[in-house]
């Protein structure tokens, strides 16, 4: 087994926690850790996994694939792919029947609210790592904002957008 292996996999099971909103949103140290730390993967190469994922029919999860099968062969998608599976489906499953026994909870609910701005955030992030390393990045994130003020403001569903 390459000694990546369970380097990635340990990085993945943390990275799971803190995914909240998907696992793009986690794309930014996803980033650090496969292009800058470990040199597994090239800013070239690490784009087009999510471009690639993204672009492919199925949940958008599969990057972590993508990029775990460009790192390290099979061994590297399935442990990327496990590592970031396994912990958050598991608490989600557990907080999701928890919550539902009681979302009529003021925490709950406060909870529930207080969670959009964390996701937006991360997401923001996911979106400046991916268009800055792009020629003319400035006119995809006047995209990026004028597609999610339309989707925030209006009724337009976002698949449209």
């Amino acid at each position: 087994m390459p000694a990546e292996i369970p380097a990635l996999f340990g990085h993945f099971l943390v990275l799971s926690l803190l995914a909240v909103g998907g696992a793009i949103t986690v794309a930014p140290d996803m980033h650090r850790v496969l292009v800058n730390d470990m040199g597994l993967l090239t800013d070239v190469q690490f784009n087009a996994s999510i471009a690639i994922a993204q672009a492919s029919p199925g949940p958008n999860v599969l990057f972590v694939a993508v990029m775990g099968y460009q790192a390290a062969g099979l061994m590297g998608a399935a442990a990327t792919m496990i590592g970031i599976m396994l912990p958050s489906t598991t608490l989600a499953l557990a907080a999701a029947r928890w919550g539902h026994t009681r979302q009529h909870w003021p925490q709950v609910k406060a909870f529930k609210a207080g969670m959009a701005p964390i996701v937006i955030g991360l997401m923001f992030a996911t979106s400046w790592i991916l268009t800055a390393q792009t020629p003319g990045w400035g006119g995809h994130i006047i995209l990026t904002l004028a597609a999610a003020l339309v989707v925030w403001r209006t009724r337009v569903h976002l698949l449209l957008v």
